[in-house]
C-alpha cells in the first residue's frame, strides 16, 4: 500500500488516457447492442429495452460469468509481477486480470491491497482502464463493475495519498449528517476517478454488542435511528458522485459475538426486535435509493428457521428484502470464501443456493472454476432457469448503465490528479475528525495539556498493524503530531500485551516526562494494558488514555484521570486526538454506543450521547 510505482499497462507502460478511437473500437459491440442510434449508450437512466436486447444476445456461459465478482492478483491487468501470476495460476487458473475476464466473462472485479491491486492512484486508474479494455474488446464485451471495501477507518483498500476519512463509529460520534454526506461525496469522487464504481460501504449494522469481533467501530453506533440517518446521508454522498453504495450486512450483523469470516454466527433477535433494531438502517438505505445491498453469512432463526445463512435464505432475501421492504436493486453476497457461508454446504452448492435465494452478484468464491461450473450445470440440468439468471443480469446491467459505464468506461490520469488526495479533500477529512474525538474523563481539568506545564510528553501503548494505507505505528503518529503542536514528544511502543519488563521500561521513562499519553486497544479485565496504565498512573505523572479502537476501554481504566475515544488508529483520527489533547480544538464527539460498567455489565457507565468538552 505504501509503494508509489506507476504500474504498467502491458508492453507500452503508457499512462495516457485511451484515445477516442480506442474507446470507440473497444465499445463497438456494446454500442451496437445498446444504442439504436447515436454514438454510444449516452443516457444515465437505464433503458431496459436495449439492455434486454443485449442480454438476449449473450451465451449461457457469458450470463453465468456476469454474475460473479472476483479477486485477482496484480497491479497490472496484463503484466503483473511474477509472484502475482503464480498466485493467480494457483487460485484461479489464469495468469492475469485480462485472462480472468476473457476466460470467465466476470461481471465484476474486487480490488484488495493484499492482492496488490492498489499501490497508488495512478496505477489503480491504469489497472481499471486495462480491465475495461480487456473486457470490451471481447465479442459482446461488457464493461466491468470494479468494486472495493473502502469503508474508511479501520477498513480501507485504497490508502495514501488518497483521502482517508474517520470510520463509521467516529462519524457516529460526530453525529453530523452533512459530514456523512460529505464523506460519501468526496470519497466517491476519488474512487470514481480511479475507475472504482462500486463501494461496499456504508455498514448499516447497529452495533449493540460490545463483544462483537467483526463489526464494532465499523458501525455508526447503537441507536438504530441515528445509524439510519447517517447511512442514508452517506449513500446520498456516494451515489451523488456516481459510485454505487452498498449497505451491509443484511439483515444485520451488529449483535454477534462470532466473526462470520471464521465461524457461523446466530442472531437471536425476535422478529419484533429485528424490525425495531436491525431493519431501520436498511429501510433508510432503500428509501435513499441504495444501488446495492450486501448479505450477511449468519443465521436469524426468527426470520428463517431452516438453519441456512441469510445469504442462502429465500425467506430473508426474497421474502423480506425484495417483497416486504420493496428493494429491487442489486443484491451482492459477502465474500463466499468466508466460513459463515461454507459451514452447511459445499462450495459447489453455495452459489446455486444464493441465486435461488435472490442474490444477483456472487462475490469472491474461493474456487471460481468450481462455482462457475456449478451455476452452469444448475441451469443445464433445470435447477436454475435461464430466465432467473436474466433477472439478475438485468439488474447488474441497469446498475452499470446508471453508473455511466457503457457511455464512459475509462478514466484519465488528469482526473486522478484533479481529484484524488487533493488539499481540500485532506483538509475536509481533518476537520471532520476533529468533530468526532470524544472526551470521556477529565479529572481536575487535566486536559488540554499545557506546553508550559507539560513540555515533555511520553507516548506509550498498543501499536497494532496500521490500517491499510496509513502511516503508523499509532504511538509514532501521536508523538509526531504532538511534536508538531509544540511539545517534545517521544514514542515508546508497548504493544497490545505488554510484558512486565516492558511495563517497567515504560514506567521508568514516564518518570522523565511531564505527562504520559497511553494508546489503548480493546482493553479487557485481564489485559496487561490495564496494568500498564495503572502503573503509569501510580508514578504521579498526568496520564491521558486514548482508546484507539473500541471506546469501551474506559470502563477498564477507573484510575486514569483523562480518557479520550478516537475510534480508530488511522492517521486522521490520531492527529485529531492530538489536537484535542493540545487544546487546538475542543472535543465535540458524543458516544454513539453505551459503555457498560466493567464490574456490572448490566449497568451503564456512560450512555449514548455522553461526551465532555473544555
Amino acid at each position: 500500500m505504501h509503494e508509489t510505482g506507476t504500474g504498467s499497462t502491458g508492453s507500452t507502460g503508457s499512462t495516457a488516457q485511451p484515445s477516442r478511437r480506442t474507446v470507440l473500437a473497444a465499445t463497438a459491440g456494446v454500442t451496437a447492442a445498446l444504442a439504436a442510434a447515436g454514438p454510444s449508450y449516452a443516457a444515465d437512466a437505464p433503458d431496459d429495452t436495449r439492455l434486454r436486447a443485449h442480454v438476449s444476445r449473450m451465451t449461457l456461459e457469458e450470463k453465468v460469468g456476469q454474475l460473479f465478482v472476483m479477486r485477482v492478483y496484480g497491479h497490472s491487468a496484463t503484466a503483473p509481477d511474477q509472484a502475482d501470476i503464480d498466485a493467480n495460476l494457483k487460485e484461479i487458473g489464469v495468469r492475469t486480470a485480462a485472462e480472468l475476464v476473457a476466460k470467465y466473462r466476470v461481471g465484476g472485479i474486487i480490488y484488495f491491497a493484499w492482492a496488490h491491486n492498489t499501490r497508488e492512484p495512478h496505477q489503480i486508474a491504469e489497472l481499471s482502464n486495462d480491465i475495461q479494455r480487456a473486457s470490451l474488446e471481447l465479442p459482446r464485451g461488457l464493461p466491468v463493475l470494479i468494486s472495493t471495501d473502502q469503508e474508511h477507518g479501520i477498513v480501507a483498500r485504497v490508502g495514501k495519498p488518497a483521502t482517508l476519512f474517520p470510520g463509521a463509529m467516529a462519524v457516529g460520534a460526530g453525529g453530523s449528517r452533512s459530514d456523512a454526506r460529505a464523506l460519501g461525496r468526496i470519497a466517491g469522487a476519488e474512487l470514481r476517478a480511479m475507475g472504482i464504481r462500486q463501494d461496499y460501504s456504508p455498514v448499516a449494522d447497529v452495533n449493540v454488542n460490545p463483544a462483537n469481533p467483526v463489526i464494532g467501530v465499523r458501525s455508526f453506533g447503537a441507536d438504530p435511528r441515528a445509524v439510519a440517518a447517517l447511512v442514508a446521508a452517506e449513500v446520498a454522498g456516494y451515489q451523488g458522485s456516481g459510485v454505487a453504495a452498498t449497505a451491509k450486512h443484511f439483515p444485520g450483523h451488529g449483535d454477534t459475538n462470532v466473526d462470520s469470516h471464521t465461524g457461523f454466527p446466530t442472531i437471536t433477535h425476535s422478529r419484533e426486535l429485528w424490525e425495531k433494531l436491525d431493519a431501520p438502517p436498511f429501510r433508510a438505505a432503500i428509501a435513499a435509493g441504495i444501488d446495492s445491498i450486501m448479505t450477511a453469512h449468519l443465521m436469524v432463526p426468527a426470520l428463517d428457521d431452516s438453519g441456512d445463512p441469510a445469504t442462502l435464505s429465500r425467506p430473508i432475501l426474497t421474502g423480506i428484502l425484495r417483497e416486504r421492504l420493496g428493494y429491487d436493486g442489486v443484491v451482492v453476497t459477502d465474500s463466499l470464501g468466508m466460513e459463515g457461508v461454507r459451514t452447511k454446504y459445499g462450495d459447489d452448492r453455495v452459489p446455486v443456493l444464493a441465486l435461488k435465494a435472490g442474490v444477483d452478484q456472487l462475490l469472491n468464491p474461493p474456487h471460481l472454476d468450481l462455482a462457475w461450473n456449478a451455476v452452469l450445470t444448475a441451469v443445464r440440468e433445470g435447477e436454475l432457469t435461464e430466465a432467473r439468471l436474466d433477472q439478475s443480469i438485468l439488474r447488474v446491467l441497469r446498475l452499470k448503465a446508471k453508473l455511466g459505464l457503457f457511455r464512459s468506461p475509462y478514466v484519465s490520469q488528469g482526473g486522478v490528479d484533479r481529484t484524488v488526495g487533493i488539499r481540500t479533500h485532506l483538509k475536509a477529512a481533518d476537520r471532520m475528525a476533529e468533530r468526532t474525538t470524544t472526551l470521556l474523563v477529565n479529572e481536575g481539568g487535566l486536559l488540554p495539556l499545557s506546553r508550559r506545564r507539560h513540555p515533555k510528553v511520553l507516548v506509550v501503548g498498543a501499536d497494532p498493524a496500521s490500517p491499510s494505507g496509513t502511516t503508523g505505528p499509532p504511538t509514532g503518529v501521536l508523538a509526531g503530531a504532538l511534536s508538531e503542536l509544540g511539545f517534545t514528544a517521544t514514542a515508546l511502543s508497548t504493544g497490545t500485551a505488554p510484558s512486565a519488563a516492558t511495563i517497567a521500561k515504560a514506567v521508568a521513562a514516564a518518570r522523565d516526562a511531564d505527562a504520559v499519553v497511553a494508546a489503548t486497544y480493546n482493553v479487557t479485565a485481564g489485559s496487561s494494558q490495564k496494568a500498564l496504565v495503572e502503573q503509569l498512573v501510580a508514578t504521579g505523572r498526568p496520564v491521558v488514555a486514548v482508546a484507539i479502537r473500541n471506546p469501551y476501554d474506559v470502563a477498564q481504566l477507573p484510575s486514569v484521570p483523562a480518557c479520550l475515544a478516537a475510534y480508530s488508529w488511522t492517521d486522521v483520527e490520531l492527529r485529531a486526538a492530538a489536537r484535542v489533547i493540545a487544546g487546538r480544538v475542543k472535543p465535540r464527539g458524543k458516544l454513539p454506543v453505551a459503555v457498560q460498567r466493567a464490574d456490572d455489565p448490566e449497568q451503564v457507565l456512560y450512555p449514548v450521547g455522553y461526551g465532555l468538552s473544555y
